[in-house]
């Protein structure tokens, strides 16, 4: 089956500056996939780009099996798009809003009442139906801009940012809202919220100055950083003899002292390479007869994955910078 999205070499330039450089991925039917990166890293470029508001310098994108460059319009009835910071039309209604949209999108008129009915339970909006817009929290007007990104009934949702400026309860809700819609439609979720991607989504795609550095599901990439963890360790003794003893164990690189209160010594032990020593840590604890009260590997999260992708990228486009100058 061809792939929801299919981008290749993609490149675009403003003015003499890469936003995107020869970034190619796929999107597979029926997944949810998170685009994350930092402000700045090329992730509304590729959107826009996707839904056909923006020309490529060059490459090829396919959207539902239809060229974005040759079949724009075509393109954008397989897609919703909600754009980052949900332009509304503040003086309108809620109904009257989408009643507006849903012609401008060609939904035929004896499905748009059911359409829009159905959207509006989607998304949790029917109390607020005959509501002005402008008088809507930002949670509603999110859930607004998502039903107006369902009414053509896309194949494909994509979601701009869709939880910037909301408070914890209005991002738990339209989260959950998005992992409901991802059981009907494909969704390529933009954010630089972290945890975001690593409740929501069952792919990543992380973004940096422009490229794409990681392609995988949360739980590979954050397996590629867990042998080689943080293990703390809470331990009865002094904290210079405990040091001591921890760092002659087989696969022990560095043992750091965090605290040391009523006679425990917590410590943090970094392994050398990709050893897992803990059971050289419990053995070296027993031998000295010392209570071990706690030996846990520090859980490895999507923000120390991305940092390590990240700062791999700006330490190579160093390398480079001081190689071109070296050359000059």
């Amino acid at each position: 089956m061809n792939p929801m999205i299919k981008v290749e070499g993609l490149t675009k330039r403003y003015a003499g500056v890469t936003a995107l450089q020869d970034v190619t991925f796929t999107v597979g039917r029926g997944e949810i996939v998170g685009f994350l990166g930092p402000n700045g890293a090329g992730k509304s470029t590729t959107m826009r780009i996707l839904t056909g508001f923006l020309p490529a310098t060059s490459g090829r994108v396919e959207v539902a099996g239809w060229d974005v460059f040759q079949h724009s319009l075509e393109v954008r009835r397989h897609v919703g798009y909600m754009p980052e910071n949900n332009p509304l039309y503040d003086d309108m209604r809620v109904l009257e809003y989408l009643r507006f949209r849903a012609r401008l999108k060609g939904v035929p008129r004896a499905q748009r009442k059911e359409r829009i009915d159905e959207c509006m339970e989607r998304t949790g909006i029917q109390d607020v139906r005959r509501r002005v817009i402008g008088q809507l929290s930002k949670g509603y007007r999110q859930r607004v801009g998502l039903a107006d990104a369902l009414l053509g009934d896309p194949d494909l949702l994509i979601l701009d940012e869709p939880t910037i400026g909301l408070d914890p309860v209005q991002i738990r809700q339209v989260r959950q809202l998005i992992k409901d819609l991802g059981q009907r439609h494909t969704i390529l979720l933009s954010t630089h919220i972290l945890p975001e991607v690593e409740m929501t989504c069952n792919r990543v795609l992380i973004i940096h100055r422009g490229k794409i550095l990681a392609s995988d599901t949360p739980d590979n990439l954050m397996k590629r950083l867990q042998s080689g963890g943080a293990i703390h360790v809470e331990v009865g003794a002094a904290p210079e003899a405990a040091m001591e003893t921890l760092r002659k164990a087989a696969g022990v690189a560095e043992v750091q002292l965090e605290s040391h209160r009523d006679g425990y010594a917590r410590l943090t032990v970094w392994p050398r390479g990709d050893a897992d020593p803990r059971v050289e840590i419990y053995r070296a604890v027993s031998g000295a007869r010392w209570d071990l009260r706690e030996l846990t590997r520090a859980r490895t999260t999507l923000e120390d994955v991305f940092v390590q992708v990240t700062r791999e990228e700006d330490e190579a486009e160093e390398d480079r910078r001081d190689q071109r100058l070296r050359l000059r």
